[in-house]
């Protein structure tokens, strides 16, 4: 199973990469968990210093921007 994890604050940017990350997840008819992760220390320990940030697998993806849904589903693959 796939483990997305959303970093950010919950800021509107944060929250629309965790919707993207789930019509992604959805429609690459994957079995995948996203959990958001909140707490700056957390997200600290990532080494992302701009969020909203994309980690698949403990791997991060993407920081500083939104990417849609196939831009995501390119990182699932």
């Amino acid at each position: 199973m796939t483990r997305i994890q959303i970093l950010g604050t919950g800021c509107p940017k944060c929250k629309l990469l965790f919707q993207n990350a789930e019509a992604a997840v959805h429609s690459a008819g994957i079995d995948a968990t996203i959990e958001k992760v909140e707490k700056i220390v957390e997200i600290m320990k990532f080494g992302v210093m701009t969020t909203p940030a994309l980690v698949v697998d403990g791997v991060v993806k993407s920081a500083g921007k939104v990417l849609s849904p196939d831009e995501i589903r390119r990182h699932l693959a």
